[in-house]
């Protein structure tokens, strides 16, 4: 699947790293996810069961008690791995690495499990981008 395949096909969006502060990248790409309509569920294991952006916050994905489509990975490439292990286990059906994330070995894993995967690349940057070639 592409990137434009997978917004426009998935709603669900765990957003793994996601920061309470809204200077963060990931705070502002959430933020601009739910503004478009997507349903966004926060993990950060700092955060408990304390809320972003409205949302329960969950220390894994592990302990999302709903289906996950899309894993949005705001972690450095040498921590990827793991979630997407997790990714895998719960069922989700593409992962996203966002810019500056790229693992190769985990990719693999995930497309071998028949999971979609995005990597560097943002999922704010693409809906603009497919907002941009729409226009006349």
């Amino acid at each position: 699947m592409t990137p434009e395949e997978i917004l426009t096909t998935f709603r669900t969006f765990a957003v793994v790293g996601l920061s309470p502060r809204p200077g963060r990248p990931s705070h502002g790409v959430a933020v601009f996810l739910k503004e478009r309509g997507y349903r966004i569920i926060p993990v950060n294991p700092e955060c408990g069961q304390a809320t972003i952006l409205g949302e329960t916050c969950y220390p894994d994905l592990i302990s999302i008690p709903e289906p996950v489509e899309v894993v949005d990975i705001f972690r450095r490439s040498e921590n990827v791995a793991p979630v997407v292990d997790e990714a895998i286990r719960i069922g989700a059906k593409a992962i996203w690495m966002q810019l500056g994330s790229v693992h190769e070995e985990a990719a693999a894993k995930a497309r071998a499990a028949g999971l979609a995967v995005v990597m560097d690349r943002c999922p704010a940057i693409e809906l603009r981008r497919m907002d941009a070639s729409r226009r006349p």
